[in-house]
């Protein structure tokens, strides 16, 4: 029985609930191992920690760009400090949620990129991989990581990865794994679901980005939203499902995909490799 392994999953979300534990425990059933539940400011960074200890789960820490308008140099003073006392911690594995959002025009450009240089050189320090948020800011990503090479390279992912071939082939180039999830399972990204069938099989890890991201199968159109049907709700409960989509693309059997996809998890986040033998 093949295990899969959820990259990406903010099981922390508020939208979860008291369901939450019920929620996993069905992802458990359906072979999603493993959930990486990565930090988005320093508020929750106990909380996605004690998630990680509780389900036997592994978690990031990082400020993500979309809350670097409330953050400041004492909150990337607090993640220098948590990132040191948890060096002993084998489920804290990356530095995350971290990088550059183009999309979100009111964002302050400089200093997204403050905050995220600063959590580069954190991972960097600690020699922890990244899970870096690439959202229409994958060449300024790009710059920032080739300023900085650590020894041996980066490890980590980039997450929900939605750029070009060249985008991708770069990222892969410099170490990274690129995030599939939700999104690949619309007919019409043609672009994503053309990279996710033709790019090397050792560079695609599996997400769901729970609880945002839906599957096709969950999204409901502005149209259905306002004749009062809800918008589906993502969890790493639908994982299997979307690695069924992507070996479809690619032409493998789910079995195939799992085992490639779990193996490219553990190069790009190592400190998984201990915890998947528990």
């Amino acid at each position: 029985m093949y295990a899969l392994v959820d990259t990406h999953c903010h099981l922390d979300a508020p939208e979860f609930g008291r369901e939450m534990p019920d929620i996993r425990a069905r992802a458990a059933r359906r072979n999603v191992r493993m959930c990486v539940i990565p930090a988005v400011a320093s508020s929750n960074f106990a909380r996605v920690r004690q998630l990680a200890h509780e389900q036997d789960d592994a978690y990031a820490l990082g400020i993500h760009p979309l809350c670097t308008p409330e953050s400041d140099d004492d909150d990337l003073a607090r993640l220098d400090a948590e990132l040191e006392a948890g060096m002993d911690d084998p489920r804290l594995v990356a530095v995350g949620e971290i990088g550059l959002d183009y999309f979100v025009p009111e964002l302050d450009l400089e200093k997204q990129a403050h905050v995220f240089h600063n959590q580069l050189q954190l991972a960097r320090r600690y020699a922890l991989p990244v899970i870096i948020h690439v959202r229409r800011s994958v060449d300024q990503v790009l710059r920032h990581l080739r300023l900085m090479v650590p020894p041996g390279g980066w490890h980590g992912i980039a997450h929900a990865f939605n750029g070009s071939l060249q985008q991708a082939q770069a990222c892969i180039e410099l170490g990274l794994k690129l995030g599939f999830g939700g999104a690949v399972t619309f007919e019409r990204a043609l672009q994503l679901r053309r990279l996710a069938a033709e790019l090397p099989l050792d560079a695609i890890v599996l997400e769901t980005d729970s609880p945002d991201i839906p599957p096709q199968w969950l999204y409901r159109t502005q149209a259905q939203r306002a004749a009062g049907e809800p918008q589906g709700r993502n969890d790493p409960g639908e994982l299997p499902r979307i690695a069924e989509v992507v070996a479809g693309l690619r032409g493998i059997t789910t079995q195939e995909l799992a085992e490639a996809t779990t193996r490219n998890a553990i190069e790009a986040l190592p400190r998984l490799s201990s915890l998947m033998r528990l």
